[in-house]
């Protein structure tokens, strides 16, 4: 009976540090996913702040707010990784909204893999434009 109660003991005890060990991997693989996110947000954000800085003036007939002036740009996300950086990819949609009043839609995706899964996200940030003036 006694041998009994010590397998039963050592079997609830391995299930136990065994879900332990699990939670703590989990967790570990989720923080690292949240700071890839982060990194490709702020990616998305400073291409974000560059078309919000550059000039459009109806009146002057300077328009460098469009597509083509913001081609699609492969950056190294900023994390502290060895070897090869961990790259994303920032695509910038700008889309013509209306004449008067005038309107733009900028969109600003960045495209990432996570190394440990292969699998491709995008942080994607959206805002409505008015010219300058």
């Amino acid at each position: 009976m006694a041998l009994m109660e010590v397998m039963a003991a050592a079997a609830l005890a391995a299930l136990v540090i065994g879900g332990i060990l699990a939670g703590y991997t989990q967790s570990c693989n989720r923080a690292e996913w949240a700071g890839f996110n982060f990194a490709a947000q702020s990616l998305a954000a400073e291409r974000f702040e560059q078309t919000r800085g550059c000039r459009w003036d109806r009146e002057a007939l300077t328009n460098s707010l469009t597509s083509a002036s913001f081609p699609p740009v492969v950056l190294p996300l900023d994390l502290p990784v060895n070897g090869q950086p961990m790259t994303g990819t920032n695509y910038t949609t700008i889309t013509d909204l209306s004449v008067n009043p005038a309107l733009k839609l900028v969109r600003v995706d960045c495209v990432w893999r996570f190394p440990r899964t292969g699998r491709l996200y995008t942080n994607s940030m959206v805002s409505y434009r008015a010219s300058d003036n």
